[in-house]
């Protein structure tokens, strides 16, 4: 047990010094398309599909079928996001560039062993998904706003995991998620008039939060041909953001948001597996994402319990993937994914900060076996060029009662470029 737990808390301490740096996700909502470099190709497809330890972030019951193995990847992320403002009271129509930050670096690591042919122990360490907005031109300026704005968000998951293959068709895993997040705001100081909170609003510099939750997850086999899985991660309860209790509901609360993941996989070819995922994420039961921005003129000032927030709507994920091995050293993947819009047209104001509106993503990857024991894999995501227009999301009037007006409209696409070494023992 002592050579498990030393070859498996070396990657964890690789992955966590590294991924505390720039990491930021804009993909299902703030969640990430995929989590690792073979589960990135297929467009996220996994929870009937394991591929690698990986499997941990989308079903951990997918550790009985990887064996023993270590998976180290790294995500290029470089997204390009904008947004204007048009028929305000407070200036004319202009556009902003948030962009300032255009790459960020995003490791996974994973590592899985079977103690006996029925238990597999592994663990996961990645990054859940996050935000980042980094604007030259503040859009909030002419409301009063100094200084370049912008938000970052990043979420780190340290999961060890454990499976069991309770019979020959069935198996199940349950996977801790021990959670590290930060997050720091600038350039927002406008909206300290609204808060209950004002000196904890914006320019407080980079805050931490920690929580715990799980994720229970099993496969099924129907036949040789055939799996079915489920998995259900639980609302991760996490400790408050205190520099920024004035910004989000609940005085700086931040929870991650429960899920779950249904689907199944195929195989018509002996060459060939098809699977499909359906993802549920119920971003309205976070305040500070799900709760509207119009709470604030209704008496409810940021920071309150029921205070104002992103407005995010709960969203499906349809997601489409296929691995083929073409030949006995190499294998191609590729996948299509499409979620529902998570931002609604009224709630576009304060989502200049966090314009997660991409809905479809296009993925395609390959793995090189260089010898049985070693592979290099990698991938890209192509997340397609998407816009939501506002409807009547600036309130009108003057402040306490409005902000003069007018919409706010979003835009974000995205590429993502992964690269990964396998090591089977």
């Amino acid at each position: 047990m002592s050579r498990i737990f030393v070859q498996s808390t070396v990657p964890i301490s690789i992955a966590f010094i590294v991924m505390t740096g720039t990491a930021a996700h804009a993909t299902n909502g703030y969640f990430a398309s995929g989590y690792g470099i073979k589960n990135d190709a297929v467009a996220g497809v996994g929870v009937a599909l394991p591929q690698d330890a990986l499997t941990i972030a989308v079903n951990p019951a997918g550790l009985t079928e990887v064996g023993h193995q270590l998976n180290i990847g790294l995500d290029i992320f470089a997204p390009e996001r904008s947004s204007s403002i048009q028929g305000n009271a407070f200036g004319p129509n202009a556009e902003f560039n948030g962009d300032r930050t255009k790459l960020f670096y995003i490791p996974n690591v994973g590592y899985s062993h079977s103690i006996d042919p029925n238990v597999t122990l592994g663990v996961a360490v990645y990054g859940n998904g996050g935000m980042n907005t980094d604007y030259a031109t503040n859009p909030y300026s002419r409301f009063g706003a100094t200084g370049k704005a912008g938000v970052n968000l990043e979420q780190l998951f340290v999961s060890p995991a454990a499976a069991w293959k309770i019979n020959e068709h069935n198996s199940v895993g349950l996977a801790v998620n021990l959670v590290y997040q930060s997050f720091k705001a600038k350039g927002i100081g406008a909206f300290s008039a609204f808060s209950q909170n004002p000196s904890h609003v914006s320019d407080n510099g980079e805050d931490t939060s920690y929580g715990a939750g799980l994720r229970l997850g099993w496969i099924g086999k129907i036949n040789d041909y055939v799996s079915v899985g489920a998995s259900w991660q639980t609302k991760t309860r996490m400790s408050k953001f205190d520099k920024y209790a004035g910004l989000f509901a609940d005085s700086g609360r931040f929870d991650i948001p429960e899920n779950y993941t249904v689907g199944f996989a195929v195989k018509p070819l002996d060459t060939l597996t098809v699977g499909f995922d359906w993802q549920r994420i119920l971003y309205h039961d976070v305040a500070a994402v799900g709760n509207p921005f119009s709470a604030l003129l209704q008496g409810q000032p940021l920071g309150a319990k029921t205070g104002a927030g992103f407005g995010w709507k709960d969203i499906d994920v349809y997601k489409l993937g296929a691995v083929w091995q073409a030949t006995p050293q190499l294998t191609l993947r590729g996948g299509f994914s499409i979620n529902q819009q998570p931002v609604p047209n009224s709630e576009t104001f304060l989502n200049i900060l966090a314009p997660g509106v991409v809905k479809k993503h296009l993925t395609v990857g390959a793995s090189w076996a260089i010898n049985p024991a070693n592979e290099i894999s990698a991938s890209y995501i192509h997340a397609f060029d998407e816009k939501v227009h506002g409807s009547n999301s600036i309130p009108a009037g003057f402040p306490p009662s409005g902000f003069g007006g007018g919409n706010a409209d979003l835009e974000l696409q995205e590429n993502v470029y992964g690269l990964a070494w396998s090591h089977k023992f």
